[in-house]
């Protein structure tokens, strides 16, 4: 279903307004609710016996959670820490309970553990980080300590998780659309009030390169006094490399620079992609956009693939493990899969720091 679709049609009309802005009320009160049964100890929260670094964010979608995680991850392998991911695995098989594990040498099918997990798995491969899916995550995270020990477990895209208490909690706000119109879902993007930015000691502006440096000044203000004490670092999204889907095979990010392409996305912020092919001197010719976390249909390749006029084909790493089977067949050679990593461009030793806190400097 498209949401923000459905969200634009209501808002067009002064009784959908009125409803969305009823769903909100209720939204914030069973949210604001919550949080207090955690804080007063109705609702339990369980510590586990390795350090927690939990990513999250406030607004629905499109922040850079997922490049932050293998970010963070890479940061502390090479420093020669343990690191296992939790991930609830959104878009996976409805009703899945089980926890499914990810780790060099086994990967089940996407249907299984989602694609951002599957996505994760990608970016990190060979640095021995396993990652272990399911909606429970304290009994994913009792399963990782039995098994792999870890020095630190990576919350992914937890930060209204309370069930999991955690020693570190980053809060990944995009620079140019930090908190939407300011508005609790399903009226604005929210997905808690803005006085939640209080729990965050690490604040992550991504995109920080897509706005002014006044803008970026003020934005900073703003947190810190809505979050005290939290450190503020900035980053950006840098193409990593094209992974040429057919032949299974890495090549440079600019390998198809000064050629025409067709792109394909199923994401929170297509123009964020566009924007990185086009700055990679792809020119765009056609544009197909669906719902984010989209599983897409055979009949659908099908239709780019007669549209696309031999042209190649992009779409993002997230977007091609959801393409269907029989795919290869259908769209044929030149589909590529755009991989992208975030770069800390200011504040990579506060970074580092906050990771690693506490733990012991023998491993390094």
């Amino acid at each position: 279903m498209d949401l923000p679709g459905l969200r634009a049609r209501l808002k067009g009309g002064l009784a959908g307004k009125a409803a969305l802005g009823a769903a909100s009320l209720a939204y914030g009160a069973a949210v604001r609710t919550r949080r207090l049964l955690y804080d007063w100890n109705v609702l339990g929260s369980s510590k586990l016996g390795c350090r927690v670094v939990c990513f999250g964010n406030l607004t629905a979608g499109g922040t850079g959670k997922t490049p932050a995680v293998a970010l963070a991850a890479q940061t502390l392998r090479q420093r020669k820490y343990g690191v296992v991911i939790l991930s609830r695995g959104y878009g996976r098989k409805a009703g899945k309970k089980e926890v499914v594990v990810l780790r060099d040498g086994h990967v089940p099918p996407w249907t299984e553990c989602g694609d951002e997990p599957w996505m994760l798995h990608q970016a990190l491969q060979g640095l021995d980080v396993p990652i272990l899916v399911a909606p429970d995550r304290v009994a994913a995270g009792l399963q990782a300590l039995s098994f792999f020990q870890p020095d630190v477990i990576l919350l992914d895209d937890g930060f209204g998780h309370l069930r999991l208490k955690r020693d570190l909690d980053v809060l990944m706000v995009h620079a140019a659309r930090p908190f939407g119109d300011r508005r609790l879902l399903p009226y604005g993007d929210l997905r808690e009030p803005l006085s939640a930015l209080s729990r965050a000691k690490l604040i992550v502006l991504t995109h920080a390169d897509q706005v002014k440096p006044s803008e970026l000044d003020l934005l900073k203000d703003e947190l810190q006094e809505r979050s005290p004490g939290a450190a503020v670092v900035e980053s950006c999204h840098r193409p990593d490399y094209l992974l040429d889907a057919s032949a299974d095979r890495r090549l440079e990010p600019g390998s198809l620079r000064g050629q025409k392409a067709v792109s394909l996305s199923g994401i929170a912020e297509p123009e964020q992609f566009e924007s990185l092919l086009a700055s990679l001197g792809v020119e765009l010719v056609q544009r197909w956009r669906f719902p984010d976390h989209h599983p897409f249909t055979l009949e659908e390749v099908r239709s780019i693939a007669n549209a696309r006029k031999g042209l190649p084909v992009v779409t993002t790493m997230k977007d091609l493990v959801r393409l269907p089977e029989g795919w290869k067949e259908a769209l044929g050679p030149g589909l590529h899969g755009l991989a992208v990593k975030l770069e800390i461009t200011k504040g990579k030793a506060t970074w580092a720091k906050l990771l690693t806190e506490g733990l012991v400097s023998a491993h390094e």
